[in-house]
């Protein structure tokens, strides 16, 4: 199954992370049964009559069980499974190669054991078919040594249903793990599915409802702005007092605005990305080359990613404050500053012309004729939706002009 951004899941990840813990905890329960039969290899080869053999026997025995014990451990240990695939087989090949050399050179103890692990070990950790040829080899080495030792063939057939006997048990144990991995894996991608298809349901939902506010706010607006446009031309030929006219302009404004944020919300119930801090720069110049608005933009701190609401929140911040500066002080230059700080981001926007006492940007002093349409409702509106992620949004004058600050957690 393909995840978005081509990486696996955070649940198919955890499925391969619990399968890894799975087979180390099946390592640890396993490791005292390994240090058993090196220690039982080693007792039974020492202390247990040797068969006829030449002179130097007893030092090929113990340099040969000292190769077996040291491949042994180096296969029971932590780092073995993380090896690469040749490492692990050379030290498999020659863990049984060093029991087979046992079993020649001391037929009567244990050391049927030692060649009985390394089947084991075979089937469990290489890929199956190498697996199956290396214990089959390892056992037709035992017979081969054990019959040259004196054996009979009895305890050759013995020592020959053993190790089958402990090749079958491995490969259930191998089969057992590879199917309960491999459910679990099954379980995380088929849930990722799930989560895909809602995903998808969801969105299409999302853009019916998107297709329908479109028509119908498209509709509407742009019908008032049609009205509106025609009552500006009337009240530019019949004698209109200027408050009538101002009016008419704020709701030609405010239509213009409506429409674009009709558009922006559309886009986002399509799941077109919202705007945020990183387009500051891209609204900043729109304002400057559509409405003259001499505004600039400094980022100080060290930045750092911010929570989706908030990014956009501050960035509809920005939009909101430098529209009231194109509408109440055309023309003044203006500063918008970002600051990243430790678990918070504050934004601030600052222009530098005294507000005439007509024209007042605060919500609750608009200029005669305006009341009621807009004034300081979007800031006011930002405002609450800050307040609910934990933030403030403070507006009025400042030193020789206005100022719009924004603060939110990160």
């Amino acid at each position: 199954m393909t995840i978005r951004a081509g990486s696996p899941s955070s649940r198919a990840a955890h499925a391969e992370a619990t399968a890894r813990e799975r087979l180390r905890r099946q390592r640890d329960l396993l490791r005292p049964l390994g240090w058993a039969v090196i220690a039982v290899v080693a007792a039974t080869s020492l202390t247990t009559p040797q068969a006829p053999a030449p002179r130097g026997g007893s030092a090929v025995l113990t340099l040969v069980l000292v190769l077996y014990a040291a491949t042994t451990v180096t296969v029971i240990s932590d780092r073995f499974p993380d090896r690469p695939r040749s490492f692990q087989v050379g030290v498999i090949v020659v863990m049984g190669a060093a029991g087979v050399g046992l079993v020649a050179l001391q037929p009567r103890g244990a050391t049927g054991l030692a060649v009985g692990a390394a089947v084991w070990m075979a089937i469990t950790r290489l890929p199956l078919t190498p697996g199956v040829v290396v214990a089959v080899a390892l056992t037709l080495g035992q017979d081969v040594a054990a019959l040259r030792g004196g054996a009979t063939s009895a305890a050759v057939l013995a020592a020959t249903l053993l190790n089958a006997l402990l090749g079958l048990a491995a490969y259930v144990v191998r089969a057992a793990r590879a199917a309960q991995d491999r459910t679990e894996l099954l379980l995380a991608q088929l849930a990722d599915a799930q989560d895909e298809q809602a995903h998808a349901a969801a969105l299409a939902e999302r853009g019916r409802i998107a297709a329908e506010l479109h028509d119908v706010l498209a509709h509407c607006l742009s019908g008032a702005a049609i009205q509106l446009q025609g009552a500006r031309v009337l009240a530019t030929r019949e004698p209109t007092s200027p408050p009538v006219r101002e009016a008419i302009q704020r709701a030609s404004d405010l239509v213009d605005d409506g429409l674009t944020n009709a558009r922006a919300a559309v886009g986002a119930l399509r799941g077109e990305p919202l705007p945020g801090v990183a387009d500051l720069p891209g609204l900043i110049a729109g304002f400057r080359r559509d409405f003259g608005v001499p505004a600039s933009l400094t980022v100080q701190g060290r930045a750092h990613p911010l929570a989706a609401a908030t990014d956009l929140l501050l960035y509809r911040a920005a939009q909101e404050a430098l529209t009231n500066v194109s509408r109440y002080a055309p023309g003044a230059p203006t500063l918008v500053s970002l600051h990243y700080e430790s678990g918070r981001t504050r934004l601030t926007v600052q222009d530098h012309a005294a507000p005439e006492p007509q024209l007042s940007r605060s919500p609750t002093d608009t200029p005669h004729g305006l009341a009621g349409v807009g004034g300081g409702h979007g800031l006011a509106g930002l405002g609450e939706r800050l307040e609910h992620l934990g933030g403030t949004l403070h507006a009025g004058p400042h030193g020789d002009g206005w100022q719009v600050k924004a603060e939110a957690p990160t």
